[in-house]
């Protein structure tokens, strides 16, 4: 039977040496008041200590001083699984100081391997990852030099089919975030951007003996209606009310509170991006990409937009006319609006539905995405794409393992170089007035985020659509299909690459 208790009460509930798995996306839906109790009590008495998080999206609020930044800084966590640490500042500059274990594994992939656990399953089998960075066969998941447990991915045969299989610890305390608990104990998201895996979370806790926290804004004396209840009580050990301040319009327009016409989203875009400040970058070399990928976009097309220079696509889509006629997904769960960036990324602008995370990468997975437009730190001569790693820094993988695995058709959007690339553009003809100090196609990337020999076996339509030129993935390497008007080819791409291409 759950009880009401305060954050100070419900820390209690939290031993040395557990597993939290926490529901957040980044930096929202973050019970940020229990990650306070936990530190606060962490200070006073060195407890709980020891403790493994887990998180598919990670979690923080991108200020190194609030929310877990500070247990984990102070040495409360020994380890750390997430498929993102983007909005944890603190944190992952620490994980490269080898200060704890820290292990990057996809996010559908944790999001997935949770469900298992929920179900009474060790973990969860799936074809994402094979030939990248987190398969054993190549780096394996440990992010730096401490982190070599081998558990956590694992390269197996079924049936004579490749597989990772991915395993977690045993999850026994459940970290959500929820909008109200009625008297019963229900627990309803009805105001929050998402649920995520919040009911695989408690069904696991509650399967490995565990315990199950719940933050909420309020109590409700009416029962809420029994398809809105993410959370049934019987799951639910305490429940902490913390009242918060009113969201505003900008941000109840993320939680699908009232509906929001297409018309409307670049109106609502704005109005968050000044109340998050957020600031929205023009640059040609991103427009000029932009307008070139989005050639790709084809009526009713289901699509993942990526964030940085991929997001110019939806411009252009919406002066296409192509906007209304695809639909858009993010990976937190949301279908059919236009996704948020900035720090509500994970949230969706008029979204027609929200599922569970899982499903989302379900969806994902199995090769449901008919378009994705991502982002790239660096191509190699065979057609490997990094994505999320560069000396001495990191983010994390994310979804991006999982939106890039079967999507039939893949539209890497990168400029040629980088840092200091300037460039004009004018009667519809590119030049380039600088070029960037570093080259972002190289002999061989730093870690692979992206396959070419997976896509290349899985049959995937695979584009790198730069600011002068557009690249396709083939058998025997990367083919030059096009070169932008205003564009010296020998100059301006062949002469700056590292290796020869298919012309």
């Amino acid at each position: 039977m759950f009880k009401i208790m305060t954050p100070r009460e419900a820390v209690d509930l939290i031993k040395d040496g557990d597993c939290i798995c926490v529901n957040s996306f980044l930096g929202i839906e973050n019970p940020v008041e229990m990650h306070e109790a936990i530190y606060e009590k962490f200070k006073k008495k060195g407890s709980p200590s020891h403790l493994t998080m887990v998180s598919s999206a990670g979690f923080g609020l991108w200020d190194e001083n609030k929310n877990a930044e500070g247990y984990i800084r102070d040495g409360a966590v020994d380890k750390l699984i997430c498929g993102h640490f983007g909005a944890m500042y603190s944190t992952k500059k620490l994980v490269l100081e080898d200060r704890f274990e820290a292990y990057n594994l996809p996010l559908g992939c944790i999001s997935h391997a949770i469900r298992a656990q929920a179900g009474g399953i060790p973990g969860a089998l799936s074809k994402v990852g094979l030939d990248i960075f987190v398969d054993p066969r190549m780096e394996g998941p440990g992010i730096n030099k401490i982190s070599k447990d081998d558990s956590y991915v694992k390269h197996v045969k079924v049936d004579g089919e490749e597989f990772l299989y991915y395993q977690l610890p045993k999850i026994n305390i459940a970290l959500i975030k929820g909008t109200a608990a009625d008297r019963k104990g229900n627990i309803s998201f009805d105001d929050m951007y998402m649920s995520g895996d919040a009911l695989s979370i408690c069904q696991a806790a509650k399967a490995n003996g565990g315990k199950v926290i719940v933050q909420v804004d309020k109590l409700v004396r009416k029962p809420t209606r029994p398809r809105n209840a993410i959370i049934p009580g019987c799951l639910v050990d305490a429940i902490v009310v913390v009242e918060q301040e009113p969201l505003g319009s900008g941000y109840e327009a993320l939680t699908g509170s009232f509906e929001i016409p297409s018309g409307q989203w670049d109106m609502w875009v704005e109005i968050i991006e000044r109340m998050t400040s957020a600031e929205r970058h023009n640059s040609i070399v991103a427009d000029i990409i932009g307008k070139r990928a989005t050639k790709e976009l084809k009526e009713d097309d289901i699509v993942n937009i990526g964030v940085g220079i991929p997001e110019t696509v939806s411009k252009y889509a919406k002066e296409s006319g192509l906007l209304n006629k695809v639909t858009l997904t993010v990976e937190s769960g949301g279908v059919g609006g236009f996704p948020a960036s900035g720090p509500v990324f994970g949230a969706m602008i008029g979204a027609a539905s929200v599922y569970d995370m899982a499903n989302q990468f379900d969806l994902y997975d199995n090769g449901g995405l008919d378009i994705c437009f991502m982002g790239a730190i660096e191509v190699d001569k065979d057609g490997n794409v990094n994505a999320h790693k560069v000396p001495g820094a990191f983010a994390g993988i994310g979804g991006f393992a999982n939106i890039t695995a079967k999507t039939h058709t893949v539209v890497f959007c990168l400029s040629f170089t980088t840092k200091g690339l300037f460039v004009e553009e004018n009667d519809g003809k590119i030049s380039i007035v600088q070029e960037g100090k570093i080259p972002k196609f190289v002999d061989k990337v730093e870690s692979i985020s992206f396959s070419a020999k997976r896509a290349l076996k899985n049959k995937q339509k695979v584009l790198y659509v730069t600011e002068r030129c557009v690249f396709q993935l083939t058998k025997k390497g990367l083919k030059l299909i096009e070169v932008y008007p205003g564009i010296d080819k020998e100059r301006d791409v062949l002469d700056q690459l590292p290796f020869s291409v298919v012309e």
